[in-house]
């Protein structure tokens, strides 16, 4: 069999017309096959991951499986933590920050662990040299099912792959409109030690086995460690089942011939056993899974398992519908072509709408209960030596991977982190005795990985700077335990507040309690050592990578307190632990307003106005916490504004996304927008780009970081929903910052919360109508920019004290106003609040006047 290089393949599809235009607005779809992985279509049921290129003459469909990484359970903790802490705080009292950097890299432990590639399932066709008359693919949001079809000698054939969360299988059906048409031979292959066999006359089997140490690529010498004893094994199993013609095995290969059409059943599985669990010498089977698994699919048909596919896939999908503007010409454009034109014209918010449901999309792909959570790329990887080790970064990334899940209507997406937070716990409490000496609650830190890893990373200087600014940040377990109470703000669940929240939060802040210590010079309770993350501090014209009381630090620690003592009010519990966490909210280092009316970084005023840097962190108290509130504390508000100004909004990929949100929540809108405008920046992916060097989108609509990073994309899409709804502050705000360019658009089954169900209908840029139904009742406190009727309930101009959905209105700290006459005015209209009582289950009308 002859192969054409794929390049020439792909330059020779340029003059190929495709067989159909896709005007569906909820489509990606393409008229040429993928040259590189950042074209080729995502699919995945929260476990197995699928890249499908689309090409005709060696089909390649690469595989990822969630379980599989490199190393096994290594702690990490160091036992030289309790004697070098006090050693590192004394330097930094002194202002000897770089002594107390020196002493930090004592205390870190070894890097995490690599997520890596699977194998790929390729279909070499029998034809040769041959171009096709015409050519479409696509990926269809609405029944996640990629297919490609071509016109070839006169036939027409097509492919159609999904991936199953109720089938745990990949499917791939191949048709043709003439008999006896399709032959082809198919294999299995892996970029880690394989051997791929056949069984029978339909079905391989490849075995495959991870390395027990992957370096990082770009800061090490290339190097992958295998180990008899450690490192998991996988499986890939594949079976096929032929209508006519003959299928044969042959060598590592199943050979199609002369066959009406084909279905190929693919199983997969490793020997992870669990996080506290060598896969190498404690692991389970993946035979046994794959077999079980291909037994309980085989006998059905390949229509059945996609009508169970799409059922459950589209109870997820359906809830939200969301339509802006069309623009019928740019509908017409394939999805990589119409990215291009973005850039020229700035006029296809069908596109942004698009980009929004991907995003909702990729989420139900890579995270369903059952799963492990989203890494840095979700489930799709095809290195060995991915960037940063595709692991979890939780001093931001792995946090907004999961923003969109409560208010796009995902919430069930959401309980894959849960279920990570709790091994994180196991771990955390050792990690907190061994490292510190503090015996009580859970810690994590900067990265973490399938082993649950929860020690300061470091283990070599991958930046030549040095570790500490990563490393030294022992504050992911507090920001995790912000999205527990996130989940029941949104649902109401008291019974996950009860059994699984509460105790997660209460472990995290147990932690952090003794980890905090008294400033002698303020009085105040401060975190030392302290970062924000990846960012230095530049002081008298030298940079330094620890200090102590970051505001990001502070911030999540006010945020966590505050949803503890509203926890134990909603549950009526632990009264006395409500006391130790109400004073000690109040001894925290507060917020300062520095010098250039910016909200100030670090526990100095030495924030740069010049400092782009990507992380903006101290804003954490504006989104995703509520803390600063444009309405209830607007000075603060005009302070992280002066701050985004300074940092710009030009960035890496998830960067942009988190200003997007940042702006959304100033009630911004056109500002937000222009960001959400420029992440429409169209990155090639087969040119080289320097990592970090600006963000943008990839064909396929995978956010560039650059490279290819997902907490773009779902941080965009959570961006999006804060625009035309929000819900911190204790009130439902419609159309917060609605920006000029959405003149007109509906969102629907959107969440608020206080388990709110959200419609919203915009024309001329105004409100024209809304619905709200109460999935569980309870009063509900509704903002609009113009006067609104609740059935016969008629607003009033806003005043009065804020109320919220579920107890209390947000706590705001006491700050200090050093340089108010340099704070920027919002232009934040008030707008119109009225109160009502809703009852669980009713549906209630909001109507502009």
């Amino acid at each position: 069999m002859k192969i054409i290089p794929c390049l020439l393949l792909g330059a020779l599809f340029i003059h190929v017309n495709a067989d159909a235009q896709s005007n569906d607005p909820l489509k990606l779809w393409y008229d040429r096959p993928a040259k590189v992985w950042e074209e080729a279509l995502p699919l995945g049921n929260g476990k197995t991951g699928a890249m499908v290129y689309g090409r005709i003459n060696r089909e390649r469909i690469a595989l990822n499986d969630n379980t599989l990484w490199s190393g096994f359970p290594d702690p990490g903790n160091n036992e030289n933590g309790p004697k070098v802490l006090p050693q590192v705080r004394k330097a930094i009292e002194e202002g000897q920050y770089d002594q107390a950097a020196v002493l930090w890299k004592k205390m870190q432990g070894p890097y995490s662990a690599r997520y890596l590639p699977l194998g790929e399932l390729f279909l070499q066709s029998d034809q040769l040299d041959s171009i096709p008359e015409t050519y479409h693919r696509e990926l269809d949001l609405r029944t996640a099912v990629s297919s490609v079809s071509y016109k070839l000698k006169g036939v027409t054939y097509r492919r159609e792959v999904f991936t199953s969360f109720p089938g745990k299988v990949l499917m791939v059906r191949i048709t043709a409109d003439k008999r006896g048409a399709i032959s082809f031979a198919t294999g299995l292959i892996s970029k880690l030690r394989f051997q791929t066999n056949t069984s029978g006359s339909n079905e391989l089997i490849l075995k495959g086995k991870a390395p027990k140490f992957v370096a990082n690529r770009d800061y090490e010498p290339k190097q992958v460690e295998y180990d008899e004893k450690e490192g998991m094994t996988f499986q890939i199993r594949l079976r096929i089942k032929n209508e006519g013609g003959s299928l044969i095995g042959k060598g590592s290969q199943l050979l199609v011939k002369n066959a009406n059409a084909v279905t190929i059943y693919l199983t997969e599985a490793t020997s992870f056993n669990g996080f506290d669990k060598s896969a190498g010498l404690e692991g389970k089977d993946p035979a046994v899974e794959t077999l079980a698994n291909m037994n309980q699919v085989f006998a059905r048909s390949f229509d059945q398992l996609k009508s169970q596919h799409v059922r459950d896939y589209q109870a997820l999908f359906n809830r939200v519908e969301f339509r802006l503007a069309s623009n019928p010409a740019a509908e017409k454009q394939n999805t990589d072509e119409r990215l291009k034109q973005y850039a020229k014209n700035r006029n296809d918010q069908g596109l942004q709408a698009l980009y929004y449901q991907f995003g909702r999309y990729l989420m139900i792909a890579s995270s369903r209960p059952g799963s492990r959570p989203s890494n840095l790329q979700g489930i799709w990887n095809d290195l060995v030596q991915p960037p940063w080790g595709s692991n979890y970064t939780t001093n931001i990334n792995t946090e907004m991977n999961y923003w969109l899940a409560e208010n796009a209507n995902l919430s069930e997406c959401h309980q894959p982190l849960f279920d990570f937070m709790k091994e994180l716990a196991v771990n955390g409490a050792k990690t907190a005795k061994v490292n510190y000496n503090i015996d009580k609650g859970w810690v994590a830190h900067h990265n973490s990985d399938l082993w649950a890893k929860t020690s300061p990373p470091g283990g070599y200087d991958w930046d030549p700077k040095g570790m500490p600014r990563w490393s030294a940040w022992p504050m992911s377990g507090a920001w995790f335990s912000t999205h527990l109470f996130e989940h029941y703000q949104f649902t109401g669940d008291k019974q996950f507040l009860k059994e699984t929240a509460y105790p997660l939060m209460k472990g995290a802040a147990e932690f952090m309690l003794q980890w905090l210590i008294k400033d002698e010079k303020t009085g105040y309770l401060v975190t030392s050592p302290s970062t924000s993350p990846e960012n230095t501090v530049k002081i008298q014209g030298k940079e330094y990578q620890l200090s102590k009381a970051s505001t990001m630090d502070m911030s999540i620690l006010r945020q966590l307190f505050t949803d503890l003592i509203r926890s134990t009010e909603a549950l009526n519990i632990d009264a006395a632990f409500r006391t130790e966490l109400l004073a000690a909210r109040e001894k925290l280092y507060p917020f300062h307003i520095g010098q250039h009316g910016q909200i100030q970084e670090w526990f100095q005023d030495w924030d740069d106005p010049k400092d782009t840097h990507r992380h903006i962190s101290h804003l954490f108290s504006l989104f995703p916490g509520n803390q600063i509130s444009v309405f209830e504390s607007p000075e603060l508000a005009s302070a992280a504004k002066q701050s985004l100004l300074f940092r710009g909004d030009v960035s890496t990929g998830w960067s942009m996304a988190w200003k997007i949100n940042w702006w959304a929540r100033l009630q911004d809108g056109n500002h937000a927008y222009k960001i959400l405008e420029d992440a429409f920046n169209y990155i090639d992916p087969t040119l080289t780009k320097a990592q970090m060097s600006g963000g943008g989108t990839y064909p396929n609509l995978f956010d560039a970081h650059p490279p290819f990073q997902i907490d773009g994309n779902f941080g965009a899409t959570a961006g999006i929903t804060e625009m035309l709804l929000q819900s911190q502050d204790g009130t439902i705000s419609l159309l917060p910052a609605l920006p000029d360019a959405w003149q007109e658009g509906r969102i629907q089954g959107i969440k608020a919360r206080g388990n709110f169900l959200v419609d919203i209908s915009w024309k001329k840029g105004k409100l024209v109508s809304a619905s709200l139904k109460s999935e569980i009742g309870g009063n509900c406190r509704l903002r609009t920019l113009q006067p609104v009727q609740v059935v016969a309930v008629n607003a009033t101009a806003a005043a009065g004290e804020n109320s919220n959905l579920l107890t209390q209105k947000a706590y705001l700290p006491p700050y200090q106003n050093q340089a108010k006459s340099t704070l920027q005015k919002l232009n934040v209209e008030p707008g119109y609040v009225l109160d009502f009582k809703t009852e669980k289950g009713k549906i209630y009308k909001i109507i502009a006047l």
